[in-house]
């Protein structure tokens, strides 16, 4: 099993959502960057993820989440009135991928950006990489155990 992190804008998918209903997945739609589509790619069921808000007032990691079901074509690239519509994809040949995903827990409080950068352990975390913009990336298992010993 494998620990990943994704990144979400709260006003179009956040930990809430997937607390409102925890038992129904919520399909992760929309990763448009190569990088971050291997990386979902790479998802197994089972993995856990971090939940991170970013492009918000309160940025950080606000849940963790489990993939239920692996990649497979993200159905919103064949939906031309859906905002991640590529014309270029095909039934044969998608280009895109999503992964269905269900609530592990939402964390007791938001683990905001500025206390992960002061975290040691953490300095090969892809999150903190300068110029990484990926909203899909690994997360090592000391890592991990770092993070949540943090909140």
């Amino acid at each position: 099993m494998a620990n990943w992190l994704v990144k979400t804008e709260p006003d179009e998918c956040s930990i809430d959502d997937f607390a409102a209903n925890p038992d129904k997945p919520v399909v992760w739609e929309g990763v448009r960057n190569y990088q971050a589509r291997n990386f979902l790619s790479d998802m197994a069921v089972g993995d856990e993820v971090f939940i991170y808000h970013s492009s918000c007032q309160h940025i950080g990691i606000a849940g963790i989440v489990k993939v239920v079901r692996a990649a497979y074509p993200d159905p919103a690239q064949f939906d031309p009135v859906s905002p991640y519509f590529d014309g270029k994809s095909t039934a044969d040949k998608p280009r895109w991928q999503a992964v269905d995903m269900v609530l592990v827990d939402k964390l007791p409080r938001l683990l905001p950006l500025a206390e992960i950068k002061s975290l040691p352990g953490l300095h090969d975390l892809a999150l903190l990489k300068k110029g990484s913009r990926l909203s899909v990336m690994p997360v090592s298992q000391a890592e991990w155990d770092v993070i949540l010993k943090a909140v």
